[in-house]
């Protein structure tokens, strides 16, 4: 037989009764009745006349009750069963729980809960839950007195045993150290569901104290408990005494009794009576004269505050703490402890987009176990990009967010405006970038705004650099979705966002410089504004190499192939075929395909830049000494110069002197002789090649001090290394191996990986020359895992093939295997097959068939 609503209503009165000294409220009791016959919150909300979230709060806390009279977790889910448990205990023969005529369960209340010889007191709702088990025995208070005292046998750190609290003994010393200093009123400062109430109960209960005053605000405004009847209860049921017809009197009262007693003040989720500035509303002065009296030094009050926002009502002696997320182990141990099974960097990935938030962990705990058989591999590839899946979480996050609109609109839109950063390859944005989104403001009311949102713990900050937490920024694009008036403020946000970027990077120096002005692609992206995404990648500035390059080409030299290509890709199938931009894209987007050895590809590239360029001149016919003529004409030789490195690699040697000798023709004495310099020493070292050394040695001679005079400073670093090997195939070594230092130093001084790993296989070649095979081995295998760092194909098969190559000369001296050798000659003519670059198999193979390699 189960207990039907009445009696379980009857029950759970009881066992309240029989630890708190309270019978249940009518609310609480129409509360359990109704969730026992399956009603939900907003049902009883009607029927009742209060609103969802009063009733939500009242339920909340009547569980938290249950939970400590039986002993388990109880929950609007787990109720029925948690008492239909107990009803079954008592009605067990053997059992020795009986309901006397006070209603006392004697086994449910220890013993060691108060001092022997007082009667069980009436306790607040703190104490039934288990906040107040203070470290040392307090002397007994007279018999009258229904004042709570303290055992011994409640000391300690209830963390410790509790499953649900893990991570947060580091924050509990911050807040014991805080005390100890004298701190007496903290703020415990933190967004939704970071734990802030679970870490605030936890510290009052390792408190010693002879009473404990636990006060939860309401989330809705609308039903926020007066302040006077906060105090008027306290000194009803907690010290004995009636309060003062007017507030001022029966504060002076609460004041006296505070002065005389050790008492522990929890005041949970104070927001709701918060304004914008972090202010008491107009309605509710009374609360700030209460935290007045709570915080007079002369008392021996302890006040520990959990609030989203920052309290800011002056004249009040406060502390704030900023909560953190939990870390990583604390995920883990809380994961390992309820079977849920996932790898370290799975975890990790959750914890890191989650920001440690203890909700989130809990949620994503309860979902993964019940739903996917606790398996985080199969739960979080699929919803790693709807970070606000649980729906609890969402509801967390929408509700600060509503709340923002409602107190603060101003700060709401940069709230709204800030979700337009990517923070991903630039995880933060300096104080410029946020106020770069406020150009509607005037610059005295900006930084009230960025603090409203700093106040609200909705805007991360570290060291001035700004940041939305990943759940939380989600929450900021929903809104765009929510609110179609927000379309026109988010495509603003995004141009200032991109504006800001571009400007925020006069130079490139190093990586993250040029990640930095890449940003503001992605925001026109957002916007569809293809036509200044491309101008973002054409955006020429001066780069570490000396250099005035546009950013797809500094990129890449950077070695970020695969994100550039990958973006002009995007940008080009969006343009319309006459656009101005995509003969110098295409250009870009051809020395990409090189560099990922997609040859055929590459070369299309160049043909269709040359085709753009060439129908421009021939349109708009600019005079020669105009920008407009030198930029079509540069783009031209430059796909031509181009064109011949890649047949260069493919081994069409005679194709590719045909594009160097037209690059040499049409730029020699003008303004475009730079690209004419280069193209020398490319066709020299095709000569070279082909064995016309007498030709090719008059071109390197003549080009030489061109570009060694540029070399150092890295604009010309590639064509030093090509000019290297030409020197090293007509048997000049000492200048062979001068020309190879120098790029290498000019590569490591720019970070040109692809420069660095050619010329140290140029001076591999060099060293296995001269017998010293050891170094040359060195120098290649170095090379070989630069290049596959890069990704140069054609390069990485070349370096292969001269490290077999030195390998077998040094086999014959010293017995080496010859497998490993033939491991690298393979790997060369996979890669030059997957190009394809037939011409560089037919090379290789009689070459390697003297030495034995092929058959």
């Amino acid at each position: 037989m189960q207990p039907m609503a009445p009696k379980a209503v009857e029950l759970a009165d009881d066992l309240v009764f029989a630890v708190t000294g309270r019978h249940l409220n009518d609310l609480q009791r129409t509360i359990l009745h109704q969730v026992w016959q399956g009603q939900k919150y907003l049902d009883i909300a009607h029927r009742s006349g209060y609103t969802e979230g009063h009733i939500k709060d009242v339920a909340y806390q009547l569980w938290r009750l249950l939970s400590r009279v039986t002993g388990e977790k109880v929950t609007k889910a787990t109720v029925k069963s948690a008492l239909q448990r107990y009803w079954h205990k008592l009605q067990a023969p053997h059992s020795k729980s009986r309901f006397p005529e006070n209603k006392v369960l004697e086994d449910l209340s220890p013993p060691e809960t108060f001092h022997p010889g007082h009667p069980p007191p009436q306790t607040t709702l703190a104490d039934a839950v288990g906040l107040v088990p203070p470290p040392q025995a307090e002397s007994p208070s007279p018999p009258s007195s229904n004042i709570r005292q303290s055992s011994p046998n409640q000391a300690g750190h209830p963390g410790r045993h509790d499953p649900h609290f893990v991570g947060r003994q580091a924050a509990l010393n911050h807040l014991q150290a805080l005390l100890q200093a004298g701190d007496r009123a903290m703020v415990i400062q933190g967004e939704g569901g970071l734990g802030k109430t679970t870490l605030a109960q936890h510290f009052v209960a390792q408190q010693a104290a002879d009473l404990t005053l636990e006060l939860l605000m309401a989330k809705d405004i609308a039903d926020l408990t007066p302040a006077e009847w906060v105090v008027e209860e306290w000194l009803r049921q907690d010290f004995g005494v009636e309060p003062g017809h007017e507030f001022g009197v029966t504060l002076d009262r609460l004041k006296r009794h505070l002065r005389q007693r050790r008492v522990m003040v929890l005041i949970d989720n104070l927001e709701p009576c918060l304004d914008a500035q972090g202010c008491f509303v107009a309605a509710h002065r009374r609360y700030g004269e209460l935290l007045r009296i709570l915080t007079d030094p002369r008392s021996q009050t302890v006040t520990v505050i959990t609030s989203r926002d920052r309290l800011c009502e002056p004249g009040l002696p406060l502390t704030h703490y900023r909560l953190p997320g939990l870390d990583l182990s604390a995920w883990e141990i809380y994961f390992g402890q309820r079977g849920v099974q996932g790898t370290t960097t799975l975890v990790a990935a959750m914890h890191s987009a989650y920001g440690g938030n203890a909700k989130a962990m809990e949620l994503l705990c309860g979902t993964i176990q019940a739903d996917y058989g606790g398996d985080v591999a199969t739960y979080w590839p699929l919803h790693r990009e709807a970070l606000l899946a649980p729906v609890a979480l969402k509801n967390l996050v929408e509700s600060q967010i509503h709340r923002l609109r409602q107190l603060d609109p101003a700060a709401y839109r940069l709230f709204c405006r800030l979700g337009v950063y990517r923070y991903q390859d630039v995880p933060t944005v300096p104080l410029a970038g946020v106020q770069a989104l406020l150009a509607d403001l005037p610059p005295d009311c900006q930084t009230g705004v960025i603090a409203s949102l700093r106040n609200r713990s909705l805007l991360e900050h570290h060291q001035g650099r700004y940041w939305l937490h990943p759940v939380v920024r989600e929450g900021a694009l929903a809104q765009r979705h929510q609110d179609p008036a927000h379309q026109q403020d988010w495509q603003m946000a995004h141009r200032q966002a991109a504006q800001y970027w571009t400007e925020s990077v006069a130079r490139i120096g190093n990586l993250s410089d040029a990640l930095q002005a890449l940003e503001a692609y992605y925001h026109y992206i957002a916007i569809q504004d293809f036509a200044a995404a491309a101008r973002v990648i054409l955006h020429s500035r001066d780069n570490q190499w000396q250099q005035f390059l546009p950013l797809g080409s500094t990129l890449y030299r950077l070695g970020l192939i695969q994100p550039i290509a990958e973006a002009i890709t995007t940008v080009l199938d969006h343009l319309p075929p006459d656009n101005a931009d995509a003969s110098e894209l295409y250009n870009i987007l051809g020395d990409l395909r090189w560099i990922q050895g997609r040859l055929p590809d590459a070369i299309a590239c160049q043909q269709s830049a040359i085709t753009l360029a060439q129908a421009s001149l021939n349109q708009d016919n600019p005079a020669p000494d105009s920008h407009r003529w030198y930029y079509l004409t540069m783009l031209l030789v430059d796909s031509q110069l181009s064109l011949g490195l890649y047949h260069l690699d493919l081994w069409e040697l005679d194709t590719a002197a045909r594009w160097f000798t037209q690059v040499i023709q049409r730029a020699t004495g003008t303004r475009h002789q730079p690209w004419a310099d280069k193209a020398t020493t490319c066709l020299a070292l095709v000569l070279s090649y082909q064995g016309q050394r007498d030709e090719a040695k008059f071109l390197a001679t003549a080009v030489t001090p061109t570009v060694m005079g540029q070399g150092g400073s890295g604009r010309y670093a590639f064509f030093v290394q090509l000019l290297g090997h030409t020197y090293l195939n007509l048997d000049d070594l000492a200048m062979a191996e001068t020309l190879f230092q120098t790029a290498i130093a000019a590569a490591e001084a720019g970070h040109y990986l692809q420069i660095q790993a050619n010329a140290l296989s140029g001076l591999g070649r060099l060293q296995t020359r001269l017998g010293n095979f050891a170094a040359a081995v060195t120098r290649h295998q170095t090379a070989i895992a630069l290049l596959e760092e890069v990704g140069a194909k054609c390069d990485l098969a070349t370096a292969h093939i001269h490290l077999a190559l030195t390998l077998t000369q040094a086999a014959r001296q010293t017995g080496l295997a010859m497998d490993h050798v033939r491991h690298h000659q393979q790997m060369a003519e996979t890669l030059f097959a997957a190009i394809p670059a037939p011409q560089q198999v037919a090379r290789i193979q009689p070459t390697l068939s003297q030495i034995g390699l092929c058959p």
